[in-house]
């Protein structure tokens, strides 16, 4: 049976599979789970709820607060802001209960539910078991005043961005120039306010969210606007956030892609230098680039890998005190000042190290070099034989002949029939070969 809540929370079709009524009683349920835990003990239960400005966040966002103020929990609604603010928040405010609407990079029609513990950390596998295995139980409802109350609170964006800029020490950005691409998400209403108020030049775009128009075009997931304004601008940097501004992406003065892990690898030698990086470790996935790996062994960075989701970087570092992680995908974690993938913070950062050390972004980036990666999904297959031993002996073949210039990764889906062959090598051509080689592989064995 598939499991309802994915790396990052529940996320579908809204007023298909998301409907108000599935809302409600999720946050119900979540109620319940998180209050037998022990966590509402001794006090009235509170939650913080945003939400990213997809208009189907509207209605979600009514039925989470109807279902979780209908269990005796007051709740305090903060409107559109990113993730990791409300993480922030729901940390900040001693919230015991976090909930953030969004499907983050997704599509407009998509939307999800994502819920934080106190402390602004994503709840557990077995919490979330747990409150899905509740859904739709009967339950005793309070009445009178043991009904949660409901609040606006028109503090929480202020405060997010106060926390953001206090992360920098004191360090301005005067003279730097950067576009940023707001995605039409919940960043729009934050970010340009956060960088000016550190005398960056600041140039937003993407900032007119109407509801319909998240992640349209623009954002992480579709730089070319980016790219054009900034060489247009003339600016120093871009950074592009998704839809719910937890993960960042940038591009350099000539409008050239600054991926996760080369934003991590800036990140990593900075804080190193800094001396705030922990056991001199970061913490990346599996699918990180083999640059990057090459690039922290070079500079004496023990790299830790996870599996892929930002959520099992952030366990890692949680559970061996890292103070750095991320993904090539821009979620980068800085346990310091977050406790989830925070795109804007991330920006800030990257603008920092640009200001601090007066050398280009392209020049910070040649830390590492990006080897090239191709990945050929093979559909219909047994996912769960991808250990086959002529399937192992192909792959340990290819290793071989690959040495220290690629690698390869063959990952099962978690859900689908699939198998994903992942190949680095020194040249597009020679990754691609391989790849198809062992895709023709793994389709005649366990096909």
């Amino acid at each position: 049976m598939t499991r309802l809540f994915g790396t990052d929370g529940v996320r579908g079709l809204a007023n298909r599979d998301l409907t108000a009524e599935f809302a409600v009683d999720l946050s119900v349920a979540a109620a319940h789970v998180v209050g037998e835990t022990g966590a509402f003990e001794g006090h009235r239960p509170t939650a913080v709820v945003g939400r990213d400005p997809r208009a189907s966040g509207e209605f979600l966002e009514a039925a989470v607060v109807a279902g979780l103020a209908s269990a005796g929990v007051d709740v305090s609604r903060v409107g559109v802001l990113p993730t990791p603010g409300v993480a922030y928040l729901t940390a900040a405010r001693g919230a015991d209960l976090g909930v953030m609407l969004s499907a983050s990079h997704n599509a407009m029609p998509d939307n999800g539910i994502k819920f934080f513990a106190r402390g602004g950390h994503k709840l557990g596998d077995a919490i979330e078991d747990a409150v899905e295995s509740r859904l739709g139980e009967p339950w005793d409802r309070p009445t009178g005043a043991g009904v949660g109350r409901v609040t606006d609170d028109g503090n929480g964006a202020g405060d997010y961005v106060s926390h953001l800029l206090s992360s920098l020490g004191g360090q301005r950005l005067d003279g730097v120039r950067v576009v940023v691409d707001c995605a039409n998400g919940a960043a729009s209403f934050v970010a340009s306010s956060a960088f000016a108020k550190v005398e960056a030049d600041v140039i937003t775009i993407h900032d007119t969210p109407n509801g319909l128009n998240i992640n349209d075009a623009c954002g992480s997931t579709h730089l070319e606007s980016l790219q054009a304004a900034v060489v247009e601008h003339g600016a120093d940097l871009g950074v592009a956030l998704d839809g719910d501004a937890d993960r960042c992406l940038a591009v350099d003065a000539t409008g050239d892609l600054v991926d996760g892990d080369q934003i991590l690898a800036i990140l990593t030698l900075a804080m190193r230098a800094a001396g705030r990086l922990a056991h001199d470790s970061v913490v990346s996935t599996v699918m990180s680039n083999l640059g990057f790996r090459l690039a922290m062994q070079q500079e004496g960075v023990a790299v830790v890998a996870t599996a892929v989701g930002d959520r099992y970087v952030l366990e890692a570092m949680r559970s061996y005190g890292y103070t750095l992680g991320g993904e090539q995908s821009g979620h980068l974690i800085m346990s310091e000042h977050a406790t989830t993938g925070d795109g804007l913070l991330t920006a800030l950062h990257l603008a920092a190290q640009v200001a601090a050390s007066g050398r280009t972004l392209a020049d910070l980036a040649a830390v590492m070099q990006r080897f090239p990666q191709v990945l050929v999904n093979v559909p219909d297959v047994d996912r769960l034989r991808v250990d086959a031993p002529a399937i192992a002996a192909a792959v340990a073949e290819e290793e071989r002949a690959l040495g220290d210039l690629g690698r390869v990764l063959l990952r099962p889906s978690g859900t689908e029939p699939l198998v994903r062959v992942m190949v680095e090598a020194d040249s597009a051509d020679r990754a691609k070969e391989v790849a198809d080689r062992l895709a023709a592989v793994v389709r005649a064995t366990i096909g």
